[in-house]
């Protein structure tokens, strides 16, 4: 059986920065801080505007070759709200992916508990193609050889481009222990 792969843990979220609703006009605040527990991310998320904060990782150069694995597995302490993680891949449809604003990502929601530390595996057939959580209906494939970005979002806007059921505004604190991809 082939071994998990490490992504990221403890100080290898190096790098990682937040992303949050201001690129949009929204108002909501949030920070990053990677140490040697892994990735912290603390926010104060505002409904009105875009309504998400979100933390990612920098471009990976070369893309993850994620192939020979089916499942991403988080090991994070929740706060009992529901996240989405979103990949993103090297264009595989001439060009059109990054000429569509927002670009296409791989979406799948997931719930935390809240306190303690829990394992969220997202399967790689769970993955569904949106733009700014808006379901698209082109005829993409998932493809794991070429993954180019990891992003973390809380957001008022479900994967499947509705209102998250998981949603709360205000103070919100995930710590993201680490990152394995398995088969």
């Amino acid at each position: 059986m082939l071994a998990p792969l490490l992504i990221a843990s403890g100080d290898g979220f190096a790098g990682w920065q937040a992303l949050n609703d201001t690129i949009m006009g929204g108002r909501s605040q949030g920070s990053v801080q990677a140490g040697s527990g892994g990735l912290l991310m603390q926010a104060f998320v505002e409904p009105e505007g875009g309504g998400f904060v979100s933390c990612r990782s920098p471009v990976f150069d070369p893309p993850l070759d994620l192939s020979a694995y089916g499942a991403l597995e988080l090991e994070l302490d929740g706060d009992g709200r529901r996240y989405k993680l979103a990949l993103a891949c090297r264009d595989g449809v001439a060009g059109l992916t990054e000429l569509i604003p927002g670009g296409l990502r791989w979406v799948a929601e997931f719930s935390t508990r809240p306190g303690g530390t829990s394992t969220v595996v997202i399967p790689f057939n769970r993955l569904t193609p949106s733009v700014r959580a808006t379901p698209v209906g082109l005829p993409v494939r998932f493809d794991p050889s070429g993954v180019i970005r990891l992003q973390i979002l809380h957001s008022k806007f479900g994967d499947m481009g509705g209102r998250n059921p998981g949603f709360r505004p205000g103070e919100l604190e995930l710590l993201i222990r680490s990152i394995h991809a398995v088969v």
